[in-house]
């Protein structure tokens, strides 16, 4: 296929937007160029949830926007064009056939990442679009028309699309150009920071690795404000490590540590763990003299076997200054109130998370301000559009990021394939 020097559309990425935003300008023009730095197409969807992708999500607007705490609400105007159940029709129709999980998360029946790769790097073979793969673009300058210089040459069009992804997984080539180029061109960059990443802390039970690989299940963990309230609180699996906490309640709040931080204007943020969320203070509270009632001389650690897992159980003890030796009958009052009370708000400070090259997702990037959320198009630069993970929306895993990244991209490439500039207009 030839290159040629000048095109309607230049799309820069070849991740899940790039792709699609590709796939919409090349169904409204036959002069389109995509350009991917690095050898292969599609590498982020490929290793997404777990390689087998997590394609969209089928719940509600108002559950999808909830579940993308940053900046969620900019994308109810790119939904009234694309959205996640145009999705599962973009990929039904094309063969590739989804099935619903938990929390509405939608996954190829096949569960092979591959095959949703396959389906957007097919559409674009159909639709004859240029394609140039291990080539980093250099610079990009606009004057009426957009110049894309590369290592292999320069590139016009009359449009351009920046699809280039975060800092997150920067294996996968996400390292941030898209920052560059946008800014260049007039854009402002918000704080990056990392989200859907583990969280560390320096407290005595992380450094001596006591609780280090112990799992738990279904536990309230939130991030505390100054005043010692919550800010949020994720109710789901997590587990400790060397180096603080990990597992899907730990990820979710993240985001929210690096906010916290900056709010209090300092390191060390407060955490709360509460491992058995379905019970309130008095609840537990009965149960744990119940289970102790018939037992008075058995030693406690022995009677409350099987209430939370036993490392956590000796860890609480411990924590409640009451000794491994104490029976029902020598516990006082004021140690179990106290030992409830841990159960049920455990609170340790943290210190932040691992850093943005170990995170799933990138918090921050473009600002919204400065795109039209119809067409994607910027405000500063026409027939600049921008889409995914470069622009200031980040969301939990769960398929939201890729919700996201998908609708915005689609509505792009509508956009700038068909996009003519002022003076021919």
């Amino acid at each position: 296929m030839c290159i040629r020097d000048r095109y309607q559309t230049i799309v820069i990425g070849g991740g899940p937007s790039g792709l699609m935003a590709t796939v919409a300008a090349s169904d409204v023009s036959d002069s389109v160029l995509l350009i991917e730095k690095k050898k292969g197409l599609g590498r982020k969807l490929k290793i997404s949830g777990g390689g087998r992708c997590n394609v969209t999500n089928k719940l509600p607007y108002a559950e999808i926007i909830k579940n993308i705490p940053g900046n969620g609400k900019f994308l109810y105007s790119p939904f009234s064009v694309f959205d996640n159940e145009s999705i599962i029709n973009f990929f039904e129709s094309r063969g590739v056939k989804l099935k619903e999980e938990d929390h509405g998360r939608m996954f190829p029946v096949s569960n092979k990442a591959q095959d949703v790769v396959d389906v957007l790097i097919n559409q674009l073979k159909l639709n004859q679009v240029n394609i140039i793969e291990e080539t980093p673009v250099v610079s990009i300058e606009f004057d009426h028309n957009f110049k894309v210089k590369t290592q292999k040459g320069e590139f016009e069009s009359k449009s351009l699309i920046i699809a280039t992804g975060g800092t997150s997984v920067p294996q996968t080539g996400s390292t941030g150009d898209g920052y560059k180029f946008a800014e260049s061109l007039g854009h402002t960059i918000t704080d990056l920071f990392p989200t859907e990443v583990p969280i560390t802390s320096s407290e005595h039970f992380i450094k001596s690795k006591q609780l280090k690989g112990l799992s738990l299940k279904n536990v309230e963990l939130s991030v505390l404000k100054k005043n010692g309230k919550k800010r949020i609180s994720h109710q789901m699996d997590m587990i400790f490590t060397h180096f603080g906490i990990s597992g899907p309640a730990a990820l979710r709040c993240s985001q929210f540590v690096y906010k916290e931080q900056k709010n209090q204007k300092k390191k060390e943020i407060s955490m709360q763990l509460d491992v058995l969320p379905e019970l309130n203070h008095d609840q537990l509270t009965q149960k744990v003299k119940s289970l102790l009632a018939g037992e008075p001389d058995r030693y406690l650690k022995n009677s409350l076997r099987g209430l939370i897992e036993e490392r956590y159980l000796l860890f609480m003890l411990e924590q409640s200054k009451i000794s491994d030796e104490t029976t029902a009958h020598h516990l006082s009052n004021q140690q179990l109130h106290e030992f409830i009370t841990n159960l049920k708000s455990f609170t340790f400070t943290v210190n932040g998370t691992l850093s943005i090259d170990k995170a799933f997702v990138t918090g921050g990037g473009i600002s919204l301000k400065e795109i039209q959320p119809k067409t994607m198009m910027s405000k500063q630069v026409p027939g600049l559009f921008l889409c995914g993970e470069v622009l200031d929306i980040h969301g939990y895993t769960g398929g939201y990021n890729i919700t996201s990244a998908l609708v915005t991209g689609r509505v792009a490439g509508i956009n700038a394939g068909a996009f003519k500039d002022i003076e021919t207009k």
